[in-house]
């Protein structure tokens, strides 16, 4: 492919960025975030399309700019800390307070993610939440295959021991093939 093709490229986008929204979303926890990271790698892969020399590999390719922008801005100061505008509502009804307790554990469970250092959150995501091979894992995160699976060890080794911690009572929360390696 020599030439950039606007109409390619859009249909592209409109297949894709759901999914690639959704990777961007749990990489950086914050919906407004995502749609940053997001627009920024569709940028990134609109300049690079034409270089494209497989339009099928440009999810491969937009992933990879997706993670390892996320990692690049983890890396910077100012990320550590961001602001909130929810504030969690409290209910007295009991089947609130059932739903309240399912959101506190969804609640927990996403925090245990977001806790984990950038890199092993992204070989998480991209392995258990966006069911990629470790071979596509390494590709997307521009690293080897050994670096994957040290990463996603240390990921597991760590979430075993918050899992544990709190009785290993939020597993059923995770995806299923994560759940099962945690146990």
């Amino acid at each position: 492919m020599s030439r950039r093709d606007p109409a390619a490229f859009a249909e592209f986008v409109a297949a894709r960025s759901a999914a690639l929204h959704r990777s961007a979303y749990l990489m950086v926890g914050e919906r407004q975030l995502a749609q940053d990271l997001l627009q920024e790698a569709l940028t990134k892969t609109y300049v690079a399309w034409p270089t494209l020399r497989d339009p099928a590999r440009a999810e491969a390719y937009t992933r990879k700019v997706i993670t390892t922008t996320a990692i690049s801005w983890y890396r910077r100061k100012s990320w550590q800390e961001r602001p909130s505008d929810t504030i969690p509502e409290r209910s007295t009804e009991e089947s609130a307070a059932g739903m309240a307790d399912d959101q506190a554990r969804r609640d927990w469970v996403w925090a245990a993610l977001q806790a984990l250092p950038p890199r092993q959150r992204a070989a998480v995501v991209l392995r258990y939440y966006e069911d990629l091979t470790e071979a596509q894992t390494a590709a997307a995160m521009g690293c080897a295959v050994g670096t994957v699976k040290s990463q996603v060890h240390a990921a597991l080794a760590t979430l075993r021991t918050t899992l544990d911690s709190h009785g290993g009572e939020h597993l059923e929360l995770l995806p299923h093939d994560l759940m099962a390696v945690t146990r």
